[in-house]
C-alpha cells in the first residue's frame, strides 16, 4: 500500500501523509526527532521512506480514518515496540 500513501515534506522533520480511502482522503502529520531517525535509519533509508513506511504499517493495523492528526514516531516505536522496529527494519532492507 506504500505507493498509494501520498507523502509530502513539510521541514524540520515533519510530514503531511495523506491515505486514500474511496475518493477521499485521510491526512495525518507526521515528525520524527532527530534520535528517532538515528534509530530507525538501520537501514541507511532516507527519512521520507521511513515516514512511508511507518505510515503502511499503520494503515495494516487500524482503519486510515481513526489516525490521529499527528503521529510522532518516537508513539509508534511505544505503542508497538519491536514489532514495529522489527517490521521497519525488514521493510526499509528489503525494498
Amino acid at each position: 500500500m506504500t505507493g498509494d500513501i501520498g507523502i509530502e515534506a513539510l521541514g524540520d522533520h515533519e510530514y503531511l501523509v495523506s491515505f486514500p480511502t474511496g475518493g477521499e482522503a485521510v491526512f495525518s502529520r507526521f515528525q520524527a526527532s532527530e534520535a528517532t531517525l538515528a534509530q530507525l535509519s538501520q537501514a541507511r533509508a532516507d527519512e521520507k521512506r521511513i515516514v512511508a513506511e511507518t505510515a503502511a504499517y499503520l494503515s495494516e493495523r487500524q482503519q486510515t480514518a481513526d489516525l490521529p492528526p499527528m503521529i510522532d514516531l518516537d508513539d509508534v516505536a511505544a505503542a508497538y515496540g519491536d514489532d514495529y522496529l522489527e517490521e521497519l527494519g525488514r521493510r526499509l532492507s528489503t525494498r
